[in-house]
């Protein structure tokens, strides 16, 4: 099971050097920020991207959105530097990016910790190299700190000469070992980006296939794509009562002694209730946020 039921259905990048981007971040539907120190921001614009994060983040106004800090690498002149600043900003979690073995994660734990971040302070890691797809098993197992590992498929479409298709078979190999990892360490996964914006069919299939092979779900680019990936990522209102269904009557049928139960002709097993009951929980955590943001948090 998941180390966490909190809703991931859309996790928006956000250039950290963009002051009016993190302003509207407030205002937005997605369920968590990518607040992002590496791609988005100049090399030159490093510095002041990581002081206007922390004031946003010490600002506030995000309600129940995840923040999460994308760093830049620890190979990189400003990665050891992002690591020490975000450690104490008050960010949900850090997210690495290129990761590709073990020895990564526990090198920015250590920086982490000798910085003062608390416990809950998550890691996400990004999977885009070859080399990270052939480790994401000791990669998802390698600290408590883990909590989500994240798709990026437009690296790994470079280092693999692959083509972005619409079925995109040329990453299935890639995501499946990447989805065995989380499942088995019991954390989250993403899925990649969508970059073309101006098709939406492609999008939503992406999102739908996404659903289809486990995807928690979608990290995007641009704020017009959340609420298709938030309808895509939701259970449907069938589902969750179908959920509630299996699991009142499974319970009844334990409290009766019965071995056996069936509803509606379909034999239910202890392994249905628990995914109902992950539905179900997943559910009440995006009506909860939901109700927050159209309240104004």
């Amino acid at each position: 099971m998941l180390k966490t039921a909190r809703p991931r259905r859309s996790v928006l990048y956000m250039p950290g050097s963009n002051a009016r981007a993190l302003e509207k971040g407030r205002t937005l539907a997605a369920d968590g920020l990518i607040l992002d120190l590496e791609d988005a921001v100049a090399p030159d614009a490093k510095e002041a991207a990581r002081n206007q994060i922390r004031d946003a983040l010490k600002e506030g106004g995000y309600g129940m959105r995840e923040l999460i800090v994308r760093v830049n690498a620890l190979g990189s002149g400003w990665g050891h530097d992002d690591l020490a600043a975000v450690a104490t900003m008050g960010a949900d979690a850090i997210l690495l990016p290129k990761v590709e073995s073990a020895g990564t994660v526990r090198q920015a734990e250590e920086i982490l910790a000798t910085s003062g971040a608390p416990d809950d302070l998550a890691i996400w890691c990004m999977m885009e190299t070859p080399l990270g797809m052939l480790h994401a098993e000791e990669v998802a197992h390698a600290s408590p700190r883990i909590q989500a590992l994240v798709m990026g498929t437009s690296d790994l479409a470079k280092d693999l000469h692959c083509l972005h298709t619409l079925d995109r078979l040329p990453f299935v190999t890639s995501l499946g070992l990447c989805m065995l990892a989380a499942r088995a360490a019991g954390v989250a996964i993403l899925d990649g980006v969508h970059l073309n914006l101006e098709d939406d069919g492609g999008f939503e299939h992406s999102c739908h296939q996404g659903l289809e092979l486990g995807f928690d779900g979608k990290t995007l680019i641009h704020p017009k794509t959340i609420a298709a990936a938030n309808k895509v990522f939701s259970p449907s209102p069938q589902e969750v009562e179908w959920s509630k269904k299996i699991i009142a009557e499974h319970a009844q049928a334990t409290t009766e002694g019965k071995g056996i139960v069936v509803v509606e002709g379909k034999l239910i097993e202890n392994l249905h209730v628990l995914n109902a009951e992950r539905l179900v929980s997943l559910s009440e955590a995006i009506e909860e946020m939901e109700k927050a943001q159209n309240q104004g948090e």
